[in-house]
């Protein structure tokens, strides 16, 4: 199927690696405007060319450039009809509430949970006067559950993504706007690759409780975000978007 998201202006935050840059090549190839947001300059305007989009430098944290990033979107195309939040941040220092300082915190906090309210108030204005749009906020399965591995301030960043969406969503439902939390499991990404790269145990402890025995590839995700910014999720919003396999669902993990 093609033509999905046809004319459709996209904004993907974080689309120069992982789900992000999977989620800018699916909505490209269903016809979709894409306007790649990112820090990476050289590799956003590699990605830019490949997909026929848009690279805007910007740091998500940032609130004139987050502003700018979706009234150039608006001025580019005359839309802004699908805003995919999903820059974010897991570094090492964010670990055990014993062991994470206040500094790592706030980092992750600004990047990952700050940077998604930027966003939405932001895209909003535009899609309340065009009377209809989709907002899809990358949260984590750690936001509906405690996770094998600690990483405090990402966990509840995520559970603050997933609350924020849901408020969004059953807010402005009636304007013709739809808010989703998208909720993965843990996914091979440069990001996961780079937390669990030291620390085989670690990742071992984390992939035994997936029933499907193996991480998602970023594409595999990307459809899932293309599905909740097409028309087909129409009667979807304030959703816990959950694309885990089956952690959610799991009281113990067959071996």
């Amino acid at each position: 199927m093609t033509g999905r998201v046809q004319g459709k202006a996209v904004v993907v935050t974080g689309g120069c690696s992982g789900i992000g840059l999977a989620s800018v090549r699916r909505f490209a190839a269903e016809g979709a405007h894409v306007v790649i947001a990112d820090l990476d300059d050289a590799r956003g305007e590699e990605v830019a060319a490949e997909v026929g989009g848009l690279f805007i430098h910007t740091d998500v944290t940032d609130k004139d450039q987050v502003d700018a990033l979706f009234a150039t979107t608006k001025e580019t195309y005359g839309s802004v009809d699908v805003a995919f939040n999903n820059a974010g941040i897991s570094p090492p220092d964010d670990d055990s509430i014993l062991d994470t300082d206040l500094e790592a915190w706030k980092r992750v906090q600004d990047v990952n949970l700050t940077s998604v309210y930027l966003c939405c108030k932001a895209a909003l204005p535009y899609m309340i006067e065009a009377k209809k749009g989709s907002i899809i906020n990358t949260a984590s399965f750690v936001a509906v559950m405690g996770a094998a591995t600690s990483q405090i301030s990402y966990s509840a960043s995520k559970g603050g993504v997933l609350s924020m969406s849901r408020e969004l969503g059953v807010q402005f439902a009636r304007q013709g706007i739809r808010v989703n939390a998208l909720c993965p499991g843990p996914v091979n990404t440069p990001l996961l690759q780079e937390l669990f790269a030291n620390d085989p145990e670690r990742a071992a402890r984390r992939l035994i409780h997936v029933p499907v025995g193996r991480f998602a590839e970023p594409d595999e995700i990307a459809n899932a975000v293309l599905f909740l910014g097409s028309d087909e999720s129409s009667f979807i919003t304030a959703s816990t978007f959950l694309v885990d396999g089956g952690i959610s669902g799991a009281y113990v993990t067959p071996v």
